[in-house]
């Protein structure tokens, strides 16, 4: 985890991860100039409860159109934010139907994509996430 600063500047290395250890990557990224946001699904049910609470959480604008389609137009356009770039860090995702977590993912890989092709850095990360996605 030492690493982790360092590693989350270089926007080649932007997508959608895992973690177990979601302390120890909020304590590593301290004085980063990267913008983090944690992201709590605590008590969601639903895909319109699963978006407000992402765009509440990442200050989306007044024209945010609240479905997965609006979601990703922000996360890719993100001109309100100064910072260099992004991590999101997500937990609670377990509590979600895999179908909604499966779009979420395909969403966030999308904007991680556009971002690092843009040289900027976007990490989403998944607190005792899937095992299929890397760890961070």
């Amino acid at each position: 985890m030492s690493r982790l600063p360092e590693r989350v500047r270089d926007a080649a290395n932007s997508g959608v991860y895992r973690t177990a250890r979601a302390g120890e990557v909020l304590a590593g990224l301290r004085g980063s100039t990267l913008r983090v946001a944690r992201i709590d699904f605590t008590g969601v049910s639903g895909k319109e409860a699963l978006i407000e609470r992402i765009a509440g959480a990442l200050a989306f604008p007044e024209w945010f159109g609240g479905n997965w389609d609006a979601l990703e137009d922000c996360l890719s356009d993100l001109s309100w934010w100064s910072e260099s770039g992004c991590l999101l860090l997500f937990e609670g995702t377990e509590r979600l139907p895999a179908d909604e977590r499966g779009i979420l993912s395909d969403i966030l890989a999308s904007a991680a994509s556009y971002w690092k092709d843009r040289g900027r850095p976007f990490f989403a990360v998944f607190a005792g996430g899937d095992a299929q996605l890397p760890e961070l």
